[in-house]
């Protein structure tokens, strides 16, 4: 009935857009204002009342759904406290993970040392979250959109963050699918916003990419990391040898 009611109301909603009284409407479907008044009161439309509605107005229904999808969505990115409620369980944040790569249970309980038990109550509190909807049979949707982002130095990131300076260059990066690119050099302030803008690309076509290989079964698949990263810097040892700004550049030259 949720669903009903919503679409009745994406309905008056697009009365209210056009300037559609109730009587005009009324006049469409032959029947009178109050009629059509209580109908939207009681939001008591027949599937067949509300297809002539949508007729009248040049829609369709699936106009409506989607209207109703649109107000419904779950937003770009989570709050700090629900970021932070994931990185305090290791378990749900692992499963929140899977899940948006389109891991269902059975492939969790499959891979990971976790009971189907812990693995439904993780999947319901993502779906509190508004992450996913757990679905009949524990069939999983997910609710969040494509481009869904974690917060930028949000409680994921920085966990994350840790991860990478404690486990992600322990590696020699020399084994099947890795590879390490490290370079330095001096750079203009144009040639260093090239370089980023080239490496915001590099970032979409990954994305991309991710997206494309959902639709592979799972054993064709597997966990792949990018990190890309451009900062002016030197290292310690060069810093600590640096003038101070204001001391004399060649303290022992000699005037001439």
């Amino acid at each position: 009935m949720a669903q009903a009611h919503a679409l009745v109301d994406a309905l008056k909603s697009v009365l209210k857009s056009r300037g559609i009284t109730y009587a005009r409407l009324g006049k469409a479907l032959r029947l009178s204002e109050a009629s059509v008044k209580r109908i939207f009161a009681a939001r008591s439309f027949s599937l067949e009342r509300l297809d002539q509605a949508c007729a009248f107005l040049e829609i369709e229904i699936s106009d409506l759904a989607r209207m109703v999808a649109a107000e419904t969505a779950s937003p770009q990115r989570l709050t700090v406290a629900q970021e932070r409620e994931l990185v305090s369980d290791s378990r749900l944040l692992l499963v929140a993970v899977h899940v948006l790569n389109h891991w269902t249970m059975q492939d969790i309980v499959g891979a990971y040392a976790i009971t189907k038990a812990e693995c439904i109550r993780a999947l319901a509190r993502l779906d509190k979250l508004g992450i996913i909807d757990l679905m009949p049979n524990n069939r999983i949707r997910i609710r969040v959109p494509r481009d869904f982002a974690w917060l930028p130095d949000g409680p994921i990131h920085d966990y994350f963050r840790r991860q990478v300076q404690n486990d992600f260059f322990r590696s020699r990066f020399d084994a099947p699918g890795e590879l390490l690119v490290f370079t330095s050099g001096m750079l203009s302030r144009g040639g260093n916003a090239s370089i980023q803008s080239r490496m915001k690309r590099l970032g979409a076509e990954f994305s991309e990419s991710h997206r494309q290989d959902l639709e592979l079964p799972l054993e064709q698949r597997f966990g792949t990391s990018l990190l890309i990263a451009l900062r002016p810097w030197a290292p310690e040892g060069f810093k600590k040898l640096q003038r101070k700004p204001g001391s004399r550049r060649f303290e022992n030259e000699v005037d001439g």
